[in-house]
């Protein structure tokens, strides 16, 4: 074995464990990036969902104490021969009634 030859084995072994160390740490440091990444996106979503909620509620409470709210129970009875068509006219009355409270409170809201 001649001496550059030898020589040239060991330059070339440590570019590969040079590159090697550097991909790796390369690989690391984008993982990492990647670990940060998602922790914020997810503290951020957190946040925009309690967000979400906390003006929903706070909606909520607003319409409550602005308007009385009533509900209507309509038993369906159908297993004891009840009216079937009554029931269908009833809950369409009820969803037209509803329909008219959602368009007053988007005016509300609107102005």
């Amino acid at each position: 074995m001649s001496t550059p030859l030898v020589h040239a084995f060991f330059v070339g072994r440590a570019i590969a464990e040079i590159a090697y160390e550097k991909l790796e740490a390369g690989v690391t440091d984008a993982l990492s990036e990647l670990g940060k990444f998602d922790a914020e996106q997810r503290e951020n979503l957190r946040q925009f969902v309690d967000e979400v909620m906390e003006r929903a509620q706070r909606e909520a409470a607003v319409t409550t104490q602005t308007q009385p709210t009533t509900t209507t129970i309509v038993p369906l009875d159908l297993q004891t021969g009840g009216d079937l068509q009554a029931t269908i006219d009833d809950l369409r009355a009820e969803i037209a009634q509803l329909r008219s409270e959602l368009q007053r409170y988007r005016l509300r809201s609107t102005q």
